[in-house]
C-alpha cells in the first residue's frame, strides 16, 4: 500500500519547488485544438463565429449558426523533441490518439416579423485545450552533479533533524521531515542527499548546519529523462443571441478539469580518483489533479455586407489544484549500508492549492467575399505578471507571486486564417505567433505555428481534415538549483485532426 502524508496550509508553502513560476505557465496558456475547422484557421474565429471551438474565443460565436448541429473531432498528437546539452545532441518522438472535441448546438429562431431579436443559440462543448504528452531526452558530458542539488537544500538545516531515530526506517523519516514546519521539501532534499551520502557534515555533531560534497569528479556523464502526460479539457456551456442582422452577443461558462503526471530520471556517473565508478539516480514523480472556472463574454458586429468585427473577454480562470509528489535515490557511494536505494516513489506527498491565470482580451475583423471564401485575424493580449499562486497571504506564495511578476510579462498573440471554397470543397491555412511569457524571451522562446485543411461539405453534414503544426525553443533545467546548465529543446508538435458535422 502506498504511504501518504497530506500538507495543508502552511505546510504546503514550505515545498518551494513544489508549487512554482511552472505550474502558472502550464495551466494559464491554452493551446490550439478544436474542430479540424478551427485548427485549420489557425484559431482565428474572434469575428467569425459558425464553428464549435469558436466559442472559446468569443461566445457570441454560437449565434451565428443558421442551423442546430452536433460536431466531434479527433486528433492525431505527434511531439518531436530535440535537445541539445553542452554540445550533445538527442532526440525523442511521442504519438497519442485521442478524441479531442465534442459539442452541439441548439437554434431557435424566432417566429414574430416585429421582433429584433433574431434568434437564440444553447451550445455545449467539450475541448482538450492542452494536451500534456511529451516525453524528451537530454544527456552529455557535465561539469555540476547532484551533490551541488543537495548542497543547496542542505546548508542551514541541522543534522540532527536528517539522521534516522532508533526504529525509524528512511520511508518514515522522508515523510516526517516533511511535515516538519520549517524543513517542509527543503528538509526532504537535504535527507536524500545526506542519508545517500552525495553530502556529508562539516563535522559529525547534532548541531551542524554546514556540509561539503562527497563526490571528487572534474566532470561527469549525465542523462535525464522527461516524460508528461494529461490534458487540460474545457466545458463550456453557452448561450447567444442575434439582434437584427448586424450584432451577435453571447456570454460562456467554463469549466476546466486537470490532470498531469510528470515523471523524471536524472542518472550520473563518473570515475573518481581511486578508479572507482561513482553512479546516482535520482527520480521524481508528480500528478496533479484538479478543477477551475471561467467565464467569457462576447459580441460580434457585422459593419457592411463584407465586414465583421468582434471582441471578446475571457475572465482569469480559478483552479483548485492537488499535487501527489514523490521522490526516489539510489546511488552506490560508500555509506551505512552499501548502494543505498531509497524506494520511495510509494511515499506521497499531498500539496492543496490554489491559481489565479490572467484574464484574455481579444479583438477580431474578418472579410467576408460571399460565398467563395474568408479571411480573419485575431489579437489577443494576456499580462501573464498578473498570475498568481494562492492563497496570497501565504509568505512562500507571496515570494514566488513577487517572482512571478518581475519574470513574466504581457503576451501577445496573433492569429490569421483565411478559407476559399470551390463548390463543395474549402481550402483552408492559419497562421499563429504567439509571444513568449518572459520578459526577457531566454527561458521560452516565441511560439510559431502554422496549418492547413480541408472540408467536404454534403449537405446535411460536412467531414474536414486538417494539420497544425508548431515548434517553440524551451530551456529546460534539470533542477530548480544545483545543476545551472539547461538543456535547449525544439519542440515541434503536430496535429493531425479529423471531424465530423451532423447539421438538424
Amino acid at each position: 500500500m502506498k504511504r501518504i502524508f497530506t500538507f495543508i496550509g502552511l505546510l504546503a508553502c514550505t515545498i518551494s519547488t513544489a508549487q512554482t513560476i511552472d505550474d502558472v505557465l502550464r495551466y494559464s496558456q491554452e493551446n490550439l485544438q478544436g474542430t479540424a475547422r478551427f485548427q485549420g484557421m489557425g484559431g482565428a474565429f474572434g469575428a467569425l463565429g459558425g464553428d464549435m471551438s469558436s466559442i472559446n474565443i468569443n461566445p457570441a460565436g454560437s449565434a451565428v449558426f443558421n442551423n442546430s448541429l452536433l460536431t466531434l473531432s479527433a486528433t492525431f498528437y505527434n511531439s518531436d523533441t530535440e535537445s541539445n546539452y553542452r554540445g550533445s545532441f538527442a532526440q525523442a518522438d511521442n504519438n497519442t490518439l485521442d478524441l479531442n472535441q465534442i459539442g452541439g448546438a441548439f437554434i431557435w429562431k424566432t417566429t414574430d416579423p416585429n421582433s429584433g431579436w433574431k434568434k437564440l443559440s444553447l451550445a455545449v462543448n467539450y475541448d482538450v485545450v492542452q494536451n500534456f504528452d511529451d516525453f524528451n531526452v537530454s544527456n552529455g558530458v557535465g561539469i555540476e552533479g547532484l551533490d551541488n542539488y543537495f548542497l543547496n537544500f542542505a546548508d542551514g538545516i541541522a543534522l540532527d533533524n536528517l539522521k534516522l531515530r532508533d526504529g525509524e526506517t528512511p520511508s518514515d523519516a522522508y515523510l516526517d521531515i516533511g511535515a516538519t514546519n520549517g524543513l517542509g521539501f527543503a528538509g526532504q532534499q537535504a535527507f536524500l542527499g545526506f542519508q545517500s551520502a552525495l553530502i556529508e557534515p562539516t563535522v559529525d555533531e547534532p548541531e551542524n548546519t554546514t556540509y561539503f560534497s562527497n563526490s571528487d569528479y572534474t566532470d561527469l556523464n549525465q542523462d535525464y529523462r522527461q516524460t508528461t502526460s494529461g490534458y487540460n479539457s474545457k466545458f463550456v456551456v453557452n448561450a447567444a443571441t442575434q439582434y437584427e442582422d448586424f450584432l451577435y452577443m453571447g456570454a460562456s461558462l467554463n469549466f476546466h478539469t486537470v490532470l498531469y503526471d510528470k515523471y523524471s530520471r536524472y542518472q550520473e556517473e563518473f570515475f573518481n580518483v581511486d578508479d572507482e565508478l561513482r553512479s546516482a539516480t535520482f527520480e521524481n514523480q508528480l500528478r496533479t489533479e484538479g478543477s477551475g472556472f471561467s467565464f467569457s463574454l462576447g459580441a460580434i458586429a457585422k459593419l457592411n455586407q463584407f465586414i465583421r468585427v468582434g471582441g471578446s473577454y475571457q475572465s482569469s480562470t480559478w483552479y483548485r489544484l492537488s499535487d501527489s509528489f514523490a521522490q526516489g535515490i539510489s546511488t552506490n557511494y560508500p555509506n551505512q549500508a552499501p548502494n543505498f536505494n531509497f524506494t520511495g516513489l510509494r511515499d506521497i506527498n499531498i500539496f492543496d492549492y490554489q491559481i489565479k491565470t490572467p484574464s484574455r482580451l481579444t479583438g477580431s475583423i474578418a472579410a467576408i467575399f460571399g460565398n467563395n471564401g474568408l479571411i480573419s485575424f485575431d489579437y489577443s493580449y494576456q499580462d501573464m505578471s498578473s498570475a498568481e499562486l494562492r492563497p496570497t497571504s501565504d509568505a512562500g506564495f507571496a515570494e514566488e507571486n513577487d517572482f512571478i511578476s518581475q519574470t513574466l510579462a504581457g503576451v501577445s498573440t496573433y492569429r490569421l486564417g483565411g478559407e476559399y471554397k470551390i463548390q463543395r470543397v474549402s481550402l483552408r491555412a492559419g497562421y499563429r505567433f504567439e509571444q513568449s511569457p518572459y520578459a526577457d524571451g531566454n527561458f521560452v522562446g516565441d511560439l510559431q505555428g502554422i496549418s492547413g485543411g480541408l472540408g467536404f461539405n454534403f449537405g446535411s453534414s460536412r467531414l474536414d481534415l486538417a494539420i497544425n503544426r508548431t515548434e517553440q525553443d524551451v530551456l529546460q533545467y534539470f533542477f530548480s538549483t544545483g545543476i545551472t546548465n539547461p538543456a535547449v529543446l525544439n519542440r515541434v508538435n503536430t496535429n493531425f485532426t479529423l471531424g465530423y458535422t451532423l447539421n438538424f
